[in-house]
């Protein structure tokens, strides 16, 4: 496949993984929070089951990979999605896509203290300025000064992915980042089934009547997030890390626009500014020293 192919579809990945955070706010309209995030996995689930089905490229994982992908199952999907959801009910698509931008950075900070990993000087300075540049968008990007309960569940719901970063770390020295994503996807998927039950007995659980929403829906789990995936992860393999990570600069802004035009959400200059530092920021924290950037390297991408 040559470069230009596999940069246009980079290009669509970000397109698409921006315009997520705008139909997830758009859907949260006619579902409830915990019954949209779990309907969608549930989609996504049968997406890539179906696709490990037909590909027979799937092996079972050991006992020690079992507990891995049930830590990042639960961290990655169960968490993230779980306050993903909530958080966006209560701020709006741009503050989300820029907070969980953050997630790069957030991962090196748990590396060093979990995995006691080196961190750089460029990673630290990085991760200095995107964490002022949150701090900006939690304090300042909504409708008046202070801290929203939204903006709270999305910095649990991307920590939630950044420590399933973690776990996949240990997973793709075995497996490949496709087996890891299916496994601990599905794992998440069921964990998520008590919570929802939980809604419904509640009497909190709502959907739509509409078929557009459905459709809607189904077209975020399989394209926007799980052929999305794929492409991305392809991306890495062919271009690299590097060229692939210039790409995830553009889906906050790219919510902050749609939104305001589908939404009618307001675009704040603490938005803006604080977009500018979390971005600046991540670019900073994932330069190589000259030494380096001839290394190739691949990591694979959490779910959100």
């Amino acid at each position: 496949m040559p470069d230009r192919a596999v940069l246009s579809k980079l290009w669509g990945v970000s397109l698409l993984w921006g315009g997520n955070y705008v139909a997830s706010a758009y859907l949260l309209r006619d579902f409830s929070p915990i019954l949209l995030s779990f309907t969608r996995l549930v989609v996504m689930s049968l997406f890539l089951i179906a696709v490990a089905l037909v590909n027979r490229s799937m092996r079972r994982p050991t006992g020690r990979e079992w507990l891995l992908l049930v830590f990042a199952g639960i961290s990655g999907t169960l968490v993230n999605q779980l306050f993903y959801f909530t958080g966006l009910q209560h701020s709006t698509a741009g503050n989300a896509s820029l907070i969980v931008a953050l997630s790069p950075i957030a991962t090196t900070l748990l590396a060093r203290i979990f995995l006691k990993e080196v961190i750089t000087g460029l990673k630290l300075s990085g991760s200095v300025l995107a964490l002022i540049g949150v701090v900006t968008i939690v304090l300042y990007g909504g409708k008046s000064i202070g801290i929203s309960i939204g903006d709270v569940n999305l910095l649990i719901a991307m920590l939630g992915m950044s420590v399933s970063l973690l776990f996949i770390r240990k997973l793709t020295l075995h497996m490949s980042s496709y087996e890891v994503t299916i496994y601990s996807t599905v794992i998440g998927t069921i964990m998520m089934s008590p919570a929802v039950g939980y809604e419904s007995l509640a009497g909190h659980s709502q959907w739509s009547h509409q078929p557009s929403s459905w459709l809607l829906l189904v077209g975020v789990a399989v394209i926007g997030q799980g052929l999305a995936g794929f492409w991305w992860n392809r991306g890495i393999a062919v271009v690299g890390p590097s060229v692939s990570a210039m790409f995830m600069n553009i889906p906050p802004f790219v919510a902050i626009v749609v939104s305001h035009f589908v939404l009618g959400d307001p675009i704040r200059a603490a938005q803006i500014g604080g977009g500018v530092l979390v971005l600046a920021g991540v670019a900073l924290a994932n330069m190589k020293p000259r030494t380096q950037r001839s290394a190739k390297s691949g990591e694979p991408v959490g779910l959100s």
